[in-house]
């Protein structure tokens, strides 16, 4: 569950410099220019992941049992990630009418993603990974519309 949570800490904070420290990171990439920037930013988006894969395929092995969810949420969550898979794409089409009307779609995506997997699965280890990204999501969405 260690290497999961540094995982989470890793990523989520690289995606969440824009939320915290906004200036700093427009500063940064001025002063170092934006190809540096991003690669440093995906260096480290990289390693987060890797030790998310990796600390859920522990958390996997021996899992804690929290809650079990009833057999229709399975049902809900197919719906809940159609819609997301929906929302992912719209993010990226470019002049379309659910981009305008959300502004955030990929955002909102990875939200009802993470709430789709929380519905249907109720260990620990899949509680954290994606209680993480709807917490994230939520504080982000929220920031992003700020900002706008």
């Amino acid at each position: 569950m260690t290497y999961l949570i540094l995982g989470l800490i890793v990523f989520l904070g690289v995606h969440s410099v824009r939320i915290v420290a906004d200036g700093w990171r427009t500063d940064t990439r001025a002063r170092i220019g934006a190809m540096p920037w991003k690669g440093l930013y995906s260096l480290a988006s990289a390693i987060g992941f890797g030790l998310i894969i990796w600390g859920f395929g522990q958390a996997r092995q021996q899992p804690v049992q929290l809650w079990s969810p009833p057999t229709g949420m399975r049902h809900l969550a197919a719906l809940l990630t159609l819609a997301a898979f929906v929302l992912m794409v719209a993010a990226y089409v470019p002049g379309n009418r659910i981009k305008a009307r959300l502004h955030h779609p990929m955002v909102l995506s990875v939200m009802v993603w993470s709430l789709a997997h929380l519905l249907a699965n109720g260990n620990l280890g899949q509680m954290v990974l994606f209680g993480s990204f709807l917490v994230w999501s939520v504080v982000d969405y929220l920031a992003s519309r700020r900002r706008d």
